[in-house]
């Protein structure tokens, strides 16, 4: 069942279309990430289906009513949605407890009881209830802010960037947590971040988001594996693009003749690979079948990884493409390498 549906959404910013003509369809009880790079529109449309700004043009239906179109709007506080921002946003004067009830209505054994349900659901410690926010590590004050925005059983959450703030181990561990709650209640996600990671791994439906547009919506496998256009591609990882004539489900590229996922297109275009098809190896001169032949022209030590760029065949001015390779292979700057493919690569149309 569609809980959430966004019609030809405009924005319109004097002479800057932040939002350009969104369409969106978000099932009860799904997450959906907007993911693009920062000045595209995806704090906008958040801020319409919250109700803290208003549509130019379209339409947004939450569960059969219309919340906005060009003409009216529901005010946000009648929305039954639930937002947790950047930062948190909890009041820096109130206790946790104080937080955490703040605005519902209630007496005060249920509240009370509410506001312990909370703290349980997030998996944070009773204890800190009478503490201030500024008393809890950036991970437990998200999770403050998430039983904030629970406490009032929205049907709907949106996630604004929410763990960007965060150390790297803390924005996982946060992630993996709020996921999880919000998982076991049922409720409706729509996360908005920059970070192509994590929208992969939070979410069942991807929108990327370009100039006030969405690119490509589809599950996080799709739109990785299969992107519209090598713009989509690279923002949503490292990814390799070569040219090629393709015929017969063949593709002749740099690399040599790979196969690729479409047996139907003829003629000249563009294919992909993500690095994870991709090998790398020295090339001891023994056998030149397995794989395609280059040069490392620049390396450098990344800890786990190696970042390097390769120069395929012997022409100086040749192809060449960066890759990241583990470390465990002890290459340097000249040294010759076999690279290997393995599966299909993907074309763009």
């Amino acid at each position: 069942m569609t809980l959430l549906t966004l019609t030809s959404l405009r924005k319109q910013y004097g002479s800057v279309a932040a939002l350009d003509g969104i369409d969106l369809s978000v099932t009860a009880g799904s997450r959906t990430a907007i993911v693009g790079p920062s000045g595209c529109g995806k704090t906008t449309l958040l801020r319409l289906v919250a109700g803290f700004d208003a549509p130019d043009g379209g339409r947004i239906v939450f569960d059969g009513r219309t919340l906005a179109d060009s003409s009216s709007q529901v005010p946000a506080h009648k929305r039954g949605i639930g937002i947790v921002a950047q930062d948190g946003c909890l009041f820096p004067h109130l206790t946790i407890r104080q937080n955490i009830g703040f605005g519902l209505e209630a007496e005060a054994s249920v509240k009370n009881a509410r506001i312990a349900e909370l703290m349980d659901m997030v998996g944070l410690d009773p204890a800190m209830l009478a503490r201030k926010p500024d008393q809890l590590s950036g991970g437990q004050q998200q999770r403050v802010a998430l039983a904030r925005a629970l406490a009032r059983k929205p049907r709907l959450m949106l996630l604004d960037e929410p763990f960007s703030a965060l150390d790297t181990g803390l924005r996982a561990a946060t992630r993996k947590a709020v996921t999880d709650v919000l998982t076991a209640a049922g409720i409706t996600t729509l996360l908005v971040t920059h970070d192509q990671g994590e929208a992969l791994a939070f979410a069942d439906q991807v929108a990327v988001m370009r100039a006030g547009r969405f690119a490509q919506v589809g599950s996080p496998r799709e739109v990785y594996s299969r992107p519209v256009d090598a713009a989509t591609a690279a923002f949503l990882g490292e990814a390799i693009v070569l040219p090629a004539d393709i015929a017969d489900g063949q593709a002749k590229s740099p690399l040599g003749v790979l196969p690729v996922d479409d047996v139907a297109y003829r003629g000249k275009g563009e294919i992909m690979l993500r690095p994870e098809q991709v090998t790398v190896m020295q090339d001891n001169g023994s056998d030149s079948s397995k794989g395609a032949s280059g040069t490392i022209t620049d390396i450098n030590f990344c800890g786990p990884t190696s970042d390097v760029r390769i120069r395929l065949g012997s022409d100086p001015q040749g192809f060449s493409f960066r890759l990241d390779i583990p470390s465990r292979e002890a290459l340097a700057a000249g040294d010759r390498v076999t690279i290997g493919v393995a599966g299909a690569a993907h074309l763009f149309r």
